[in-house]
This record gives structure tokens, sequence and C-alpha cells, in this order.
């Protein structure tokens, strides 16, 4: 991508409003290099100044108050977190975004942009393109120009605003100061459209949101800002064949290009680029979107001043919570006003970790995953069903069949043990036919049989940990995969021959969890995704707009275009022994 031009003002803001220590202006343009007209919104404090700028750039509409547009989602991260509303009424905040009434009074300007094709900024919706990254590029480099900024200017931002973080800081912007990436995936193909090389179909359903209740046109359909009075989605309306034309169908692009290829590498940051100082945040639930990205991004960045915070409960409460707030704002008070607040002595890793009761404890270490970690080989017995520290003394196989199929291994622990890291499983395996999708499901359990689940980003009720690969796609990055993290090139498709056994290794995402004697972990293999049986009693009982979310959130694999039954519904037989030492890594940390 060649360096942008400076954007421009193209004409002055809709309206200016004092609120007090606030000063708002709504509805201000910013030209893009190639003549676009992007539209944001700026709190910025009203007493004269220069000040740090934190900005954001995406496609949900600034014009939609976060407790209306997520009104459910928004009472729950209150009732959960109610400092969220100390000290601020809230007015002006919006999803996935900070609070201005939090953050103006601490001397933050913030600059939110409607992307290209969203909200009331005109032109082709593209979402993560490299015409969109070259949009917030400008946005940038024009916020670090205006007078009342001191030059300085921080990412900070939800999900999508922290995906297109990654990538603009691959391009360096010169007024870019600091980045933080908070449950952000860092890419296209392995974090959100391929899960293992299987598509994840949640795409369908996310960009269906944007396109239908969020692309510029939409017009009075979609809403009028109740701050500004004007249509949230622009003040054209068009048609549906208007609109049609006005974006790319890009759960369908995504679909045509089932490997690696320039299209997923073109939506993916070449992270070893970035040098700003970053801290990433990932969710230990966020197992579909919001994990991965964020460990990886951090393990391969290449800034020098990087740190790793990992947090648990749902997508957006810690961001807004005490916890959140208060570690953004040392993070970017340092880097962004020269604070000195004590974040030089922050530890590069931070962990929230997980226990066995819910209860939430903490870690910290020098780097990711943990030097200390203690590689710990749990080896499979297809026998009876067991793992266990020592290998398998003889060769034993185990079938499922079909596409609900599956088979599990229990170890029972001996002592306490905490877990904390990636996990890594090597199979071996054999097909009936010319390919199978393995899901993996690390599971736990209390001593009287109940599953120990937790609250994950987008869903109630998530397993310890999951990892996908499609059969086919085995080959591995000789060059970046560890026992502990197989990387896989997903670049080309190698058709298995039925009856044949494959050796393969297969990423299972990150994991924290501190777990007592006698409880048991489970290593499943299966043919599908992952249920939580009382998840789906539950959602049996109690029908709802989120009961299908039973595990694995909006994150499925079920897309029968890509799973055709006469290959994925065939049967899978699992060796274990000597001969064929299926075994499960698992992250120790000594206590």
């Amino acid at each position: 991508m060649t360096e942008p031009a400076t954007a421009t003002s193209t004409d002055g803001p809709f309206r200016v409003d004092v609120v007090g220590d606030i000063t708002i202006e709504w509805d201000l343009g910013i030209t893009a290099d190639d003549g676009n007209v992007l539209r944001a919104d700026v709190f910025r404090p009203t007493e004269p100044g220069n000040h740090p700028v934190v900005l954001t750039y995406g496609p949900y509409g600034k014009g939609r108050p976060f407790r209306e547009y997520q009104a459910e989602s928004y009472r729950a991260m209150v009732a959960m977190h109610p400092e969220i509303t100390e000290g601020t009424d809230g007015e002006y905040q919006v999803f996935e975004l900070v609070d201005p009434g939090k953050w103006v009074p601490d001397g933050y300007a913030l600059v939110r942009v409607d992307s290209r094709g969203a909200g009331r900024s005109p032109g082709l919706l593209d979402p993560l393109s490299e015409r969109e990254i070259r949009d917030l590029y400008d946005c940038i480099e024009w916020a670090g120009d205006q007078p009342w900024s001191n030059g300085k200017v921080g990412l900070n931002g939800i999900s999508y605003f922290s995906m297109n973080a990654w990538r603009v800081a691959a391009l360096r912007p010169p007024h870019l100061a600091a980045v933080v990436v908070w449950e952000g995936a860092a890419d296209w193909y392995r974090d959100v459209t391929h899960h293992g090389g299987i598509h994840s179909v949640f795409e369908n359903s996310w960009y269906g949101a944007i396109s239908g209740g969020a692309q510029h046109g939409l017009g009075e359909r979609a809403g009028r800002d109740p701050w500004t009075g004007r249509p949230v989605c622009g003040d054209e309306t068009l048609d549906a064949r208007e609109l049609a034309a006005n974006r790319v169908d890009l759960p369908a692009v995504d679909r045509s290009h089932p490997l690696i290829d320039d299209h997923h590498r073109g939506r993916t940051a070449d992270l070893s680029q970035i040098r700003v100082p970053l801290l990433s945040a990932g969710n230990w639930g966020g197992l579909g979107l919001h994990l991965r990205g964020n460990t990886r991004g951090f393990e391969l960045a290449g800034s020098e001043e990087k740190w790793l915070t990992m947090h648990d409960e749902t997508h957006f409460s810690l961001f807004y919570a005490d916890y959140g707030v208060e570690l953004q704002k040392r993070f970017l008070g340092h880097f962004l006003k020269g604070e000195d607040n004590g974040w030089e002595e922050q530890p590069r890793v931070h962990l929230r970790t997980r226990h066995a009761d819910g209860q939430v404890g903490e870690r910290t270490s020098s780097g990711w995953p943990l030097p200390e970690t203690r590689w710990t080989r749990l080896h499979l017995d297809a026998a009876d069903g067991t793992m266990a520290t020592t290998p398998a003394s003889s060769s034993s196989h185990v079938s499922y069949t079909g596409t609900e199929g599956r088979t599990g291994f229990s170890y029972v622990l001996p002592h306490d043990i905490e877990l904390a890291g990636p996990v890594g499983a090597k199979l071996f395996v054999e097909p009936s036919t010319t390919d199978t999708d393995l899901f993996l499901v690390l599971r736990a359990f209390r001593p009287d049989g109940t599953e120990i689940t937790y609250a994950g980003a987008n869903d109630p009720h998530v397993p310890i940990s999951q990892g996908w690969l499609r059969a086919s796609h085995r080959v591995l990055d000789p060059e970046q995969s560890r026992p502990f993290l197989p990387v896989h090139p997903h670049d080309r498709v190698e058709p298995l021959e039925p009856g044949a056994v494959y050796e393969v290794d297969v990423e299972i995402l990150p994991t924290s969890l501190n777990l007592p004697a006698g409880y048991r972990l489970t290593l499943d293999v299966q043919a599908h995704d992952y249920v939580s049986p009382s998840a789906l009693a539950q959602a049996r009982e109690h029908p709802g707009p989120r009961a299908a979310f039973t595990g694995s959130g909006p994150f499925l694999h079920n897309d029968p275009a890509d799973r055709p039954e006469e290959i994925y519904a065939g049967t899978v037989t699992l060796h274990t022994g000597p001969e064929c030492p299926s075994h499960v890594i698992l992250p120790v940390i000594p206590a």
C-alpha cells in the first residue's frame, strides 16, 4: 500500500454544542485522499488547549446510543458493573467505543468516524479493505494536525475498531502514538472466516446487520440520530438495488476464497511492521473471534513497547468497567500525555486467571507464552478413553461417525493444576472419505460430573477451549510451528486417502484455568461444533433470541456448501499407542 495523502476538512461541522466542559462538533467532514467525504463527531474539552486524541473508525453508525442500539447488553453490563455509570450520564456512549463523559474531562479529544459506506459516510461499503485502512490512516493524520490536538493520536475501541487498528498500525502513520487493541482479530482467515480452514457462518449475520442496519443510503429506514436529528445512515434513501451496488458482498467473496490467498492477505496486517506502543487485551471466552488475534498479535507485533492483558467476562463489560478504563488510561496517559503514572512498571503480561469456582485470580509474567510454562503431554488411550502423563502401552483405536459423532478422553487430576497458554494436539486419524473436519473441545468437570463453563465474550456457556482443523489442510508451516502451537499455511488442499492413517496437528486456542485435585479434564474429538448439554436444556426450556447460543455462540461451522455430507459425514477412526502417539500438550504453570 502506498502512503496516503493527508486528509483535509471539507467543511465545518453540522452543529457545535457546548455541554459544560465538553464541546461537540457534529458531522464534521473529513476529505480522504480520493475526495470522498467521511463524517466524524468530535468530543473535546471546552477549555482551550492541545489535547491527545483517541480516534475510532467503524461501520455501526456513530449516531446510535449504546443503551438503545444494544439495550439488552447495555443493561446486563451495567448490572454487572454499576461503576460504569458513575461520574457520567452515559449520554454520548456508543457501541464498542469509549464514553466521552469519562474521557473528555480527563483532557482527551475523541474522534468518531463513520467508515466509508456506513452511517453518514458515503462510498462503497467494503469492510477492512485496503481502501478503508487508507481512510483510517488519513483520519489519524487529519486528527494529529488539528489546532486542538497535541499531535498524538491513539486508537482505542472494541472488536472492529481494534481489527483495523492492527492494519493501520503496520503502516505507521506519523501521528499514531499508541494503540489499544481490545478483543480484536488479527488474521482475517484464521481468526474470522475459516477456523482451521473450516468456514465460519458468523460473517453472514454480522455483515447482514451492517448492510441491513448501518449502510449509508438507508436514510430514514435506519432511524435518526437523537443528538442531531439527522438520519443515522445519510440523508438520501436508496432502493435495494442501489444499496447492493454500493457494497461488496463480503461473505460471498470470502466463501469463494477457501484458502489463504491475496484476498485474505489483503485483510490481514503484517504484524512485524508494527512499531507503535501496543496494549493487546484478549478475552479467554472469545473463542470464535476475540481471543486468538490478541495473543498472536502481541507475540508477532514488531513493537518493542508492547503489553498483553487477558481477561474474562462478556465482550463489553470489562472494557467499560473500572478495570478496563483504568488500564486504558494509564497506558494512553503515558504515551499520549507523557504522564509519569507508573506504566513503565506494568508487567508485559497480565492475566486474569479463571478458577473452577468462578473466582478470578491474577498472574503476571515477562512474555507470552509464559516463559515459566511446563509443557506437559497427556497421551490419549483409545482402549479406555483416558489421558495420562505416560504413553499408552498398546495400540488401540476408536471411531465416531456422521456429523454428530464424537469421542472423548479423560484425565482425573492427581493434584491441583493451573493452565495458562496455548494448547496443541497431535492426532492420528483414519478417514473413510477424502477429508474430515476435526472439532477439538477441551472441557473440565467437577467430581460430581457437572461441567464447568464460563460466560464468554458472545455466549454464556463457553467451554475451556476449542480448536478446529480441516484435515486436508494438515501441512504445517515449519518456521512458525511449535509443538504447542501448530501453524498451518492453509494455502493448499491435500485430499486424504480413505483407510490411510494421517498425523495431524491441531491448534487449540489459549486458555486459563485453575483446577483442584479430583477434577477432570477431557478432550473431545468430534465432527461438529461444541454444544453445552446444560445450555441446550435451558434453551429448550426458555426459548428466546439468544437461546440458540449453546456454547459456540454465533461462531458455527454448519455451511452445507462448505461441508457436503458425502465427504464430511464419513467415519473417522482415531488411533493411539506406540505407533500412533496421539496426545495433547498443556501449558502447566508451576505452583
